[in-house]
């Protein structure tokens, strides 16, 4: 397969020069060669210890033009099905739902939104929802009273995001056929809202280093 000339200089060089983010979208774009709509990703390595709880870095982020990914989103409620339903969930539920989910039926979802009065009903399924990342949990705003706005952040794309255990933070800000301007958009909205969790914990930068694949393709670093 005929390979770019950036793709190329990025082999040869293992990616270890840093790139304008200009050029990096650009390289990402021209070097996708799967057959398949690959997804943009950007990996963030920040200065902290992930040891250190108080060093933890957390938050979300409503990309201006999502993720290209369809979100399927399921609501457990006894009073706001009519609100679920208007924002677009995709399953909506009450105590039926829990029992299915409790006897290991789980609705084909990727994010899961719970009414708080509904939370003791459903935490005998945190076994179930936990290791699949879909408990609900006041920390990623899925247990609200503002169940409407909710289901509608995360049908745009709202995305949570969080360090790994080696101190890195990894996000998808789109597709390679998005066109650059909104990759770039996506990526500075992104990246505003991680440096915007600094806090007197982080000494220096909070940010070392940025890097931007598809996901088949080789990594550039950012400037």
């Amino acid at each position: 397969m005929k390979r770019g000339k950036r793709y190329k200089l990025a082999a040869e060089k293992q990616s270890i020069e840093k790139v304008t983010l200009e050029d990096a979208v650009a390289f990402v774009k021209d070097n996708a060669s799967a057959k398949f709509d690959e997804s943009v990703e950007v990996h963030v390595r920040l200065n902290i210890d992930p040891k250190k709880g108080e060093q933890a870095v957390r938050g979300s982020v409503t990309l201006p033009h999502g993720t290209g990914k369809e979100v399927n989103v399921g609501v457990i409620t006894e009073d706001k099905s009519d609100e679920a339903k208007k924002a677009g969930a995709d399953v909506i539920g009450g105590q039926d739902l829990i029992d299915k989910i409790k006897a290991g039926n789980i609705p084909e979802i990727d994010v899961l939104v719970a009414t708080p009065d509904m939370m003791p009903k459903l935490a005998p399924a945190a076994r179930v929802l936990g290791p699949r990342g879909l408990m609900p949990s006041p920390k990623t705003d899925t247990v609200t009273p503002n169940v409407e706005s909710a289901v509608e952040s995360l049908k745009k794309g709202k995305s949570n995001f969080k360090n790994d255990n080696t101190g890195n933070i990894h996000q998808v800000i789109g597709k390679v056929s998005f066109d650059a301007k909104k990759i770039t958009e996506n990526y500075k909205a992104f990246m505003d809202v991680v440096n915007a969790c600094k806090t007197e914990a982080h000494k220096g930068q909070l940010v070392a280093s940025t890097s931007m694949c598809s996901t088949m393709g080789l990594s550039v670093k950012i400037k």
